[in-house]
């Protein structure tokens, strides 16, 4: 046990004995040279391209609850660039730079990480921090596997760990308000919904690239399978991975871990899953993309509530989740809340129906939370449920068949080829 989980540990069991929250700060733990007053959390920023750049300013505008001490990128052009906004945020030339995680959890001491990594990487980083008792504020989705996101489940809650998906739709009123009137029966019994997620992308004709100086690419591959430095459709690897099953499961991964988690949030059916999966996807013949660009699953639950996830085209609402009910339908998606009848949505909820988690500011709530110790709006094991949904059927196109699963024991019935969709292969030295 190092110091931090120690003092973690110890920290906890006092605050729960005399009832008042509690909290580690890296000052605690003899970090020379931070900058950090007893009311500011230290944080250190692993994967700056877009939507680690798009977090970290999140948690600059925070202000003085937060200091920025270290960022973290295999490309130094991303990396680089981070540095200056935190360092003319602070007016300061502090902000550290790295390009190894292992190297930054090594070397330095925080409160706090942020990542935002392709999603092979999410369960490696996950660990790795769970292991030095760092909360951690991590993109979806989850994981790349079923069987990654229930061992990073496993370590967030061993090490009594606070963990904020950015599943960021949860801290959207209309989100909330969406999901509350079905949960509170505003359209009747719910036995069908729709979730629309983005079509895929073709799948261009590219060519091997000469590696550039700025970016260590063996360490970009990580655990997933060797493969030259080449262009992925947009001059390089830094979006465009999305459309490649080594590192990603397409749109259909990239967006499940946001719509859905709005199904299941009004459905509550965060803590489950299905218990059969069919369905039927589209594949590019050629080129370097091989996730589905169209695909088209039902999911069936124990309550015998059906989930179908298809690509915004075949869907009459297109994108966003739509829940049918025996009084009507209710439908949002991002800037659009509507629904079979505009009285359903005049509705107000009363104090004594069910309230759902209400966060108004993603990245608040999380820092909120790892001040107070309490549970954030998108938690680790809902974050991997809404996710699984995904890869159930991910696992049914590639297959080919109706799977039939087990949401306790997260297995597949009488499968075991199915099973062995569960995890993927890790190169070299890397172990989940």
């Amino acid at each position: 046990m190092n110091r931090r989980c120690f003092l973690r540990t110890s920290t906890a069991l006092t605050a729960g004995l005399i009832g008042f929250p509690y909290i580690v700060r890296a000052s605690a733990l003899g970090k020379a040279g931070t900058v950090a007053p007893s009311n500011r959390l230290t944080l250190a920023q692993i994967g700056c391209g877009g939507m680690g750049g798009s977090n970290l300013r999140s948690f600059l505008d925070l202000g003085s609850e937060i200091q920025v001490i270290a960022v973290c990128d295999v490309d130094d052009l991303h990396s680089k660039e981070k540095k200056k906004w935190v360092d003319e945020k602070y007016e300061t030339k502090d902000c550290t730079i790295y390009r190894d995680f292992r190297e930054m959890l090594d070397r330095e001491s925080f409160d706090i990480v942020s990542q935002a990594l392709p999603d092979h990487w999410h369960a490696a980083v996950t660990l790795a921090c769970a292991s030095r008792g760092i909360d951690m504020y991590g993109e979806k989705p989850f994981s790349r596997t079923l069987g990654e996101g229930r061992a990073m489940c496993e370590a967030i809650s061993r090490y009594g760990l606070v963990w904020q998906t950015g599943s960021w739709q949860r801290s959207e009123t209309q989100f909330r308000h969406a999901a509350e009137l079905v949960r509170n029966g505003r359209i009747g019994k719910v036995g069908y919904v729709e979730v629309g997620l983005p079509e895929g992308s073709p799948s261009p004709q590219v060519k091997l690239l000469t590696k550039p100086d700025s970016i260590d690419w063996q360490l970009w591959l990580g655990p997933a399978p060797w493969r030259p430095y080449q262009d992925f459709g947009e001059g390089g690897p830094h979006y465009s991975w999305r459309h490649i099953m080594d590192y990603s499961g397409g749109k259909l991964t990239d967006w499940g871990g946001h719509h859905i988690d709005i199904a299941h949030w009004g459905l509550g059916l965060e803590y489950t899953g299905p218990v059969e999966i069919e369905g039927k996807g589209s594949y590019p013949m050629d080129g370097i993309y091989d996730v589905p660009y169209a695909y088209n699953f039902i999911c069936t639950y124990d309550n015998g509530v059906q989930i179908r996830v298809a690509d915004s085209s075949q869907l009459p609402h297109g994108m966003g989740t739509c829940w049918y009910g025996e009084k009507g339908w209710i439908h949002v998606t991002r800037g659009q809340l509507q629904a079979s009848a505009p009285k359903i949505l005049e509705q107000q909820i009363g104090p004594n129906e069910i309230l759902l988690y209400k966060s108004q500011n993603h990245h608040q709530n999380f820092i909120d939370c790892v001040k107070s110790r309490k549970e954030t709006v998108a938690p680790a094991e809902v974050a991997h449920r809404s996710i699984s949904v995904a890869f159930l059927g991910e696992i049914a196109m590639l297959t080919g068949r109706t799977l039939h699963w087990n949401p306790q024991t997260e297995q597949f019935v009488n499968d075991d080829d199915a099973n062995r969709y569960l995890t993927r292969p890790y190169r070299e030295s890397w172990r989940l």
